[in-house]
């Protein structure tokens, strides 16, 4: 049986290039129609790391609405597994098995409760009763030393093996998936993002833009990737924007653009 929809959103996704990079290796995708929202960085400086972030965005995108969390949640992990076993294939085939890998967060939201599925060191992050909380927790080399107590947690991004993760679809044979679910809230706002944009905007910027974007998502999105820019963002740089309203409210999704300049809100100028 259909649990019921306790809830109803708003979102939005922006990608960009960044200022020093080439090609773009970050993909996202928004189904606010399915309840589901992903963000997925190819590996850089390894092979075809967009062909990894695109390959994981198309086939989330196939997801139907589901039925029950259960449902929901195991085709989202068969979906992530098959894409680790076709990079795999791909890197044996075409790429004399150099890895070809990506990170990806998850959001799903049904029925009353939200879900956190992620590999790697991409983030979500929720705004709740104006708190900032880092849902997920990085799959990377400084976040091992940060939990060792040999760096501190503000050190880690400038830290010179920042960029080695531990974890990534693709780089292994059997996929490990963290997952964690919280009750929903009328207010919440979730980012997902790549670490284009938490390397470059500090958690205390990321809570007040979502504060000050009053729940509008494509300003809150417009807002990250301006202020990334404006501190000339060395990666790609993904942001995707969830709103939870309450149950009557309409529910929209903004489409997801790839954006090639900067869009300066006013808003956050002022």
């Amino acid at each position: 049986m259909t649990e019921k929809q306790a809830f109803q959103w708003s979102s939005a996704g922006r990608s960009h290039v960044g200022m020093v990079r080439a090609i773009n290796e970050d993909a996202c995708l928004v189904l606010p129609e399915v309840g589901l929202w992903t963000v997925a960085d190819g590996m850089g400086g390894h092979e075809a790391g967009d062909i990894a972030s695109q390959m994981i965005v198309e086939t989330l995108q196939r997801i139907v609405p589901p039925n029950d969390w259960e449902e929901f949640l195991s085709s989202v992990r068969e979906g992530l597994k098959d894409v680790n076993r076709r990079l795999r294939e791909e890197s044996a085939q075409r790429y004399h098995n150099r890895t070809i890998g990506s990170t990806v967060v998850v959001l799903l939201l049904h029925g009353a409760h939200c879900a956190c599925l992620w590999v790697g060191d991409s983030r979500i992050y929720r705004l709740q009763n104006g708190q900032l909380q880092q849902l997920t927790r990085d799959h990377s080399h400084v976040q091992e030393l940060v939990d060792q107590g040999l760096i501190a947690s503000e050190d880690a991004h400038r830290h010179p093996l920042a960029n080695v993760i531990t974890r990534a679809v693709g780089s292994a044979e059997e996929l490990v998936i963290d997952e964690a679910v919280y009750p929903l809230q009328a207010g919440d706002m979730f980012l997902l993002c790549s670490d284009g944009l938490n390397k470059t905007v500090s958690d205390e910027e990321i809570a007040r833009l979502l504060v000050h974007s009053n729940h509008n998502c494509q300003e809150a999105v417009k807002a990250f990737i301006h202020l990334a820019l404006m501190r000339d963002a060395s990666d790609n740089v993904t942001t995707v924007v969830v709103n939870v309203l309450g149950r009557d409210a309409a529910q929209t999704g903004e489409p997801v653009e790839t954006l090639e300049n900067p869009i300066p809100p006013d808003w956050y100028l002022q």
